[in-house]
């Protein structure tokens, strides 16, 4: 009786088991396709109308407060110069102008060359290139070039520092009334300052008549235009020392011409136009016999740091559509020429003197709008240095000969020159400067948005520019992804 019970239990457990046998297939297809159903109406239902775009909500890709900006992120490129690019980009020759360069463009990937902004032409190329500024079109470009929301929080942290310590009439100091102003008052340069202040406004995009800052804005050039003698010079005599006069000019020349450029109404235009167009006279007039400029009026010398900031500015004017002989661009390369070291690919400060960083990369931004081609092997091994180890952004360590890494002024050159190449070697440089510039931006009480001139270490700049100068160059800096559009920029539509 036993035996048949035990027969008769395991003959119902196995009815049992093929019943379910039977049954997995359908359930496991109906858990599947209520699944299925659910993910779709969740899409109709949250998805926008076919006429309204996706709204793309940036997210930090890091936190500034955290990570070692000593620690590589990336790794760096070899020996091979294949390795510098992520794809063969080359200028095509004779590359035929056009009178509306967006509307010609393909649909497919197409180039700009490397000289497209030093040519005659009836568009406003200034305009073009400053577009991404528009609120419209930054945020793809910040995700494009690289950035993200917590590089956008670092520039308007330290716009918001500017627009505390703007003076009630309009004018930024290196003084103050900010801590870690400049060392010496008679370097006090009011005209470089409200010019640096603006340069990093309007890097973001802020006019006179538009954008968060429109009135700071509209304040700081009430003040400086006021400045401008008839010769179109914004440098006064006895005001800040006496190497500065071009340097000024040099600011003040590219702030001029890319507000001509960003002006959208048609009368302010018009009156910008000629003031503009005087500043750029005044640099010219006064283009020194070598080619390049020097800080005084009654030199003959020229050197690389004065004559980069001039020539953005005359570069500008050129794009702006601004009045600007080919001859004037003409000399100054061969000024580069004449100071060139290894073949091209490093300069010095000045002939008769070693090759730099800063000068180097200022100059090779200066190739790249004169004409030089991506594709350049000078060009390659001047990025391949700059993008060495030593040579990446670093607030806290010490070159080889034992002065602090710490040059806001070479970051600000080299950014630029490695975000037009683009590649894997700006990502090298990108990846290690946004982590750095962000995480040593003064996070809280008076100074919060700017950067310490002298904190975690001394910047090599800051007893001639403080805390100011420091802060608007290192704005810009984080403004890369839409200051201006790369120059060796594939286009797709």
């Amino acid at each position: 009786m036993t035996i048949e019970i035990d027969r008769e239990k395991e003959k119902g457990e196995k009815e049992i088991a093929e019943i379910a046998t039977r049954n997995a297939t359908f359930w496991l297809f109906s858990i599947a396709f209520h699944i299925l159903l659910m993910v779709v109406f969740a899409l109709i239902l949250f998805l926008p109308p076919a006429n309204q775009g996706l709204v793309v909500v940036l997210q930090p890709s890091y936190d500034f407060r955290l990570g070692n900006p000593d620690e590589e992120t990336t790794p760096l490129f070899g020996n091979n110069d294949s390795e510098l690019f992520d794809e063969p980009v080359l200028t095509p020759e004779n590359l035929p102008e056009v009178e509306e360069p967006k509307e010609s463009l393909p649909k497919e990937s197409t180039l700009f060359d490397g000289a497209a902004s030093s040519r005659d032409s009836d568009r406003n190329e200034l305009t073009y290139s400053l577009s991404n500024r528009d609120v419209g079109s930054r945020e793809t470009a910040l995700r494009s070039g690289g950035g993200d929301a917590t590089t956008e929080a670092a520039v308007l942290r330290g716009l918001k520092w500017l627009v505390r310590n703007q003076h009630k009439t309009g004018y930024w100091s290196l003084l103050g009334p900010y801590s870690g102003g400049i060392q010496r008052k008679k370097d006090e340069n009011l005209p470089a300052a409200t010019a640096l202040a603006l340069l990093a406004f309007q890097g973001h995009g802020e006019t006179r008549e538009r954008g968060e800052f429109a009135a700071v804005v509209q304040k700081g050039w009430d003040w400086l235009l006021a400045q401008q003698d008839p010769e179109g010079c914004f440098y006064h005599e006895g005001e800040g020392a006496k190497d500065q006069r071009f340097y000024t000019q040099g600011l003040c020349t590219i702030a001029i011409c890319e507000l001509y450029a960003m002006t959208r109404n048609a009368e302010e235009k018009e009156k910008l136009r000629p003031l503009a167009q005087a500043a750029v006279d005044y640099c010219v007039n006064n283009q020194r016999r070598t080619g390049g400029w020097k800080y005084y009026l009654n030199s003959d010398w020229s050197d690389v740091s004065v004559t980069g900031w001039i020539l953005m500015g005359l570069q500008s004017a050129k794009m702006a559509g601004l009045n600007l002989p080919q001859t004037t661009l003409d000399r100054v390369s061969g000024f580069l020429d004449s100071v060139a070291l290894e073949g091209g690919s490093r300069y010095p400060y000045e002939i008769g003197r070693p090759s730099t960083r800063s000068m180097t990369a200022e100059a090779l931004l200066c190739r790249q709008y004169l004409g030089w081609k991506r594709d350049d092997p000078r060009l390659i091994d001047g990025i391949r240095w700059l993008t060495e180890p030593g040579n990446l952004v670093d607030f806290k360590g010490k070159d080889e000969s034992g002065l602090s890494n710490r040059d806001v002024y070479y970051w600000y050159y080299a950014t630029q020159v490695l975000h037009h190449f683009r590649g894997p070697a700006w990502k090298t440089w990108n990846d290690r400067m946004k982590q750095a510039m962000c995480e040593n931006q003064v996070a809280d009480g008076p100074e919060s948005g700017s950067w310490d001139p002298q904190f975690p270490t001394q910047d090599r700049w800051s007893a001639e520019g403080g805390r100011l100068y420091v802060s608007c160059l290192s704005i810009c800096i984080l403004e890369v992804y839409y200051r201006h559009l790369p120059i060796y920029r594939a286009v797709t539509e």
